[in-house]
């Protein structure tokens, strides 16, 4: 198998041979986010991705799931990627499961029809950084599309039967009321929205970002744990949708907290209310065990 530069998946895919599609993100001007920054974004040549699938056969013989990087194949040509998850299935006779990234301009670009015919060809999982429900803030951070397109692009992703997980960044917004208006936001567009996963992770300024910079000339205050802790707990308080699963064990995160929701949101409400009132920190990652 063949990488080029750094490669990043989702940590529920650790189990997953991970297929390089593309080159980096076909939009890569979010404000936090260092992970493509050294990479111009194309997609590889198909027979580059056949012969790494076919390497990938004779090296692993067979798999069950798949992980297409880098940050947005699901931006490839409909076309070309039916072809790369025809040959996914016929190398891999136990495939069950192809996974990616979902930029949401990529999304809105394909049609409901192309959408529901990468599902049935086997892309069965997307992963759509939604980061906020807050238009300002989601201009603030150069995501590229509003909140109501964010929503769209969610729903077009799970109308075409895709399992959705929505991936949101406590501590977007920074310090102050700001914080407040994200999270309400955040649990707004979610309770619309209706992933079948809620992944929260929380904001790392790494150097050679645009929010890193913004930092160091004091324009972004990191919020604190307990603050990152409070802003989880308005998050939760706003959150209505039923039957979703909520995944808040990321190595960013200060507090690992994981339920489906509604059905444990009393239960991690109490660990994060027992953080906030001293009663027991314990849970609490300190901040050198924290990582990206």
């Amino acid at each position: 198998m063949r990488y080029e530069g750094n490669i990043f998946r989702p940590f529920s895919e650790a189990n997953s041979y991970l297929l390089q599609a593309t080159i980096g993100c076909s939009h890569n001007a979010c404000t936090f986010c260092g992970m493509y920054k050294d990479k111009r974004y194309r997609v590889r040549e198909l027979d580059e991705i056949r012969a790494d699938i076919r390497m990938a056969g004779e090296h692993y013989g067979d798999v069950e799931k798949v992980f297409l990087c880098d940050g947005d194949a699901i931006a490839i040509d409909t076309p070309v990627l039916l072809e790369i998850l025809s040959d996914l299935k016929k190398t891999f006779r136990s495939l069950r499961h192809v996974g990616s990234y979902a930029g949401p301009q990529s999304t809105l670009a394909k049609s409901a029809d192309e959408l529901k015919e990468l599902r049935a060809a086997g892309l069965t999982k997307a992963y759509l950084g939604v980061e906020t429900g807050d238009d300002a803030l989601l201009r603030h951070v150069r995501k590229g599309v509003t909140a109501a397109e964010m929503l769209a692009s969610g729903r077009a992703l799970i109308d075409a039967g895709m399992n959705l997980s929505s991936m949101v960044l406590l501590g977007l917004a920074g310090r102050g009321p700001r914080s407040v208006e994200h999270a309400v936001a955040t649990a707004r567009i979610t309770n619309e929205m209706k992933p079948h996963y809620l992944a929260a992770l929380t904001v790392t300024p790494v150097p050679g970002t645009v929010l890193y910079a913004q930092m160091q000339r004091g324009e972004f205050e990191l919020p604190d744990a307990l603050e990152t802790l409070q802003e989880m707990k308005v998050l939760f308080e706003n959150l209505t949708v039923d039957n979703m699963r909520f995944v808040g064990i990321h190595a960013s995160n200060y507090l690992p907290v994981n339920g489906t929701l509604q059905k444990d949101k009393a239960q991690m409400l109490a660990a994060i209310d027992a953080v906030l009132s001293g009663k027991d920190m314990s849970g609490l990652r300190p901040e050198g065990a924290r990582g990206l």
